[in-house]
C-alpha cells in the first residue's frame, strides 16, 4: 500500500509548469530564476547568529553575521551553518581551535550589519567578553555556543558547516532579531 494511500489521498499527475511559473526559471539550466528563489525562501523567518572567533595568530576578534543556523544532532550536540565561499571573515573564524555562536538579540541588528559589513574592523565599538573558551561573546546575545568546527561540505556557492557544541549557555533576556522578508525586525507574540 501507498503511503498515499494509508493517507486517504490519491496521488497527484504532475502537471508540466504553466507560462506563468516558466518564467520563473531560468532557461539555460532548468533551475528558477535566484531572485525568484531569494524572494520566495525570504518568506521563512529566521533568527540571526553571529560566528566568532580570536585570530590564533595575532588574537584578533573576527566574526561574521549568518542567518542560515541550525541544530542538527542531540547525541553528539551538533549545529551547522552555511557561509558563502566568497566570505573573506570565514577563513580566519575557521582558522581558530574553537568558535562561538552568539543568538543576537532583536536590539542587535546593528551588531549583525557590522559583522556582515566587508572589510574593516568589525568590531570597532562591539562590547564583548570572553566565552568559557575564549572567543567574542558579545554583550547583550541572548545565548552562547563554543564549538568546535566537525566537518564543512560543500553546498553551491556557499558551504555548510558542522560544529560540535563543547558548551553553551543562555546569556541575556530579551525577543530574537528575526530575519525576514529581507529585513531584520523582532518578535511580537506573548510570552
Amino acid at each position: 500500500m501507498s503511503v498515499h494511500a494509508e493517507l486517504g489521498h490519491s496521488p497527484r499527475k504532475r502537471r508540466p509548469l504553466d507560462g506563468a511559473a516558466m518564467q520563473n526559471h531560468d532557461r539555460h539550466n532548468g533551475h528558477p530564476d535566484s531572485r525568484r528563489f531569494r524572494s520566495v525562501l525570504g518568506r521563512f523567518a529566521t533568527g540571526v547568529v553571529a560566528i566568532t572567533a580570536l585570530d590564533p595568530h595575532t588574537a584578533e576578534p573576527y566574526g561574521l553575521a549568518a542567518n542560515s543556523f541550525t541544530s542538527v544532532s542531540l547525541d553528539p550536540p551538533l549545529v551547522a551553518f552555511c557561509v558563502a565561499h566568497t566570505s573573506t571573515s570565514w577563513p580566519r573564524v575557521r582558522s581558530a581551535k574553537t568558535l562561538t555562536v552568539n543568538v543576537l538579540a532583536e536590539h542587535q541588528q546593528p551588531v549583525c550589519a557590522q559583522l556582515a559589513a566587508r572589510g574593516g574592523d568589525k568590531f570597532a565599538g562591539l562590547a564583548w567578553t570572553e566565552s568559557p573558551c575564549g572567543n567574542p561573546l558579545l554583550t547583550g546575545a541572548l545565548a552562547w555556543l563554543d564549538c568546535v568546527v566537525e566537518a564543512e561540505h560543500p553546498a553551491g556557492d556557499h558551504a555548510i558547516v558542522v560544529a560540535k557544541v563543547l558548551q553553551l549557555d543562555a546569556h541575556a533576556d530579551g525577543g530574537p532579531l528575526v530575519f525576514f522578508r529581507g529585513g531584520y525586525g523582532g518578535f511580537s507574540g506573548s510570552s
